[in-house]
């Protein structure tokens, strides 16, 4: 999963398995499984706006020094 979709839909599933969903399983906690599922988003999140930060930073602006027939 990519992008700034990808995580807020971590984030989304997990929220749903922790605080919404009363299922039972023997060998898997759900609450435990939608947290880390959360805590993933969430670092997906950070680590996506750092990267899009640094290529906003990184374009530099087009300057242009014609002279436009001035001599």
């Amino acid at each position: 999963m990519g992008g700034i979709g990808g995580c807020i839909a971590l984030i989304v599933v997990g929220a749903i398995l922790t605080f919404a969903s009363d299922w039972k399983m023997e060998s898997v906690n759900l609450d435990a499984v939608g947290l880390i599922m959360m805590a993933a988003g969430l670092i997906g999140l950070g680590v996506y706006a750092s990267v899009l930060r640094r290529r906003r930073a990184a374009a530099l602006p087009v300057v242009d020094e014609t002279r436009h027939g001035r001599i």
